[in-house]
This record gives structure tokens, sequence and C-alpha cells, in this order.
């Protein structure tokens, strides 16, 4: 999958387990900017955000400090990426106090502090309303505009995102598309 694409996968299996399975015996390898994943895996992961189907996110802390624990060197952006995720408001509130739906929205933030290529998003409509549903496909759009990639399991069809988007089906871990 090249820069500015989105990919969305179907099925149960893990969304790195293509990768994951890449050094077996009959498997493809794994490239990252034409090189062999196995040697460039430290520049892989600097350049990966990895947002799994947990929040990833401390109850004790607040939004806001949550996502400096991610970003603490971007201290003044940190409001802005909470209101783009429909957070307004919230940004000192402990997360324990807020809804499922307002805790996925704190980790989804670090989608408008990152710095990363590529993105692996598992589920990362769970518990989101329509109105954040939309902010996280423009969001996404717009990463894939400026080059990025993004890979996400769903079960849910992206809106608007047909020109950019290849699925990908996972029938018996084999990848179909």
């Amino acid at each position: 999958m090249g820069a500015g694409h989105r990919r969305q996968r179907r099925g149960k299996n893990h969304p790195a387990a293509p990768a994951d399975r890449a050094g077996a015996p009959g498997r493809r390898e794994v490239y990252w900017q034409g090189e062999p994943l196995r040697r460039v895996r430290d520049s892989f992961h600097r350049r990966l955000l990895w947002l799994g189907h947990q929040p990833g996110i401390k109850t004790r802390l607040t939004a806001r400090e949550n996502l400096h624990f991610f970003h603490p060197g971007d201290g003044a952006r940190l409001p802005e990426a909470l209101a783009q995720a429909g957070l307004a408001g919230f940004e000192d509130v402990p997360v324990a106090q807020l809804s499922a739906g307002q805790q996925r929205r704190v980790a989804l933030a670090r989608l408008w502090l990152t710095r990363a290529a590529l993105w692996v998003l598992d589920e990362p409509f769970t518990a989101i309303d329509v109105n954040g549903v939309a902010r996280l496909t423009r969001r996404m759009a717009e990463h894939t505009a400026q080059g990025g990639m993004v890979i996400l399991t769903t079960h849910q069809p992206l809106p608007g995102a047909a020109g950019t988007l290849r699925r990908l089906a996972l029938t018996g871990g084999e990848a179909e598309g």
C-alpha cells in the first residue's frame, strides 16, 4: 500500500496479522519505504501510530494530561486537538468521569497531533456517534491527502472515502482484495 491510501480490513483477525506472519515460510516480505522491514524496524516504529481497540488512556488523568503524556512538546496544541475530537470543554475533566465514547475520543485526539506517516487503527469508530465518525473520516482523508497512510479495521462503511479506500477482506486468515 502506498502513501495517500487508506485500507479497511474486514474480519476478526488483528490488524497487524499479515505483518506478523511476514517472515513465515511462503509469505511475502514486508517493506517500509523501499527497504525490508527487518532492516528498518526502528525507523518504521518512529513513523507509526497504533491505536488499539482499547483506548490506552489513564482514567485518573484528565483528557489534557493524557494527551500531554504522548505529546509533551505540543502543550499549546492540545486544546485544539481535543476540540477537533469533539471534547471542547472536557479538557480538564478526569477521564474516569467521561462516557465510553468520550474516553475513546481522548485517545483519538492524538490523530490531530501525531506526525506519524502510518496510522494503524483498530475499530476507531467504536462508541463514537455519527458526528464523531464524520470528524474522524475527514481527519483520515486529510492525512492521506498529505501522503499519509491509514490501515483500519471497522464494521462500518466509511462515508465519502471510496476514492482513496482499498478494502481488504480477511477470510480464514488469508487476505482478499
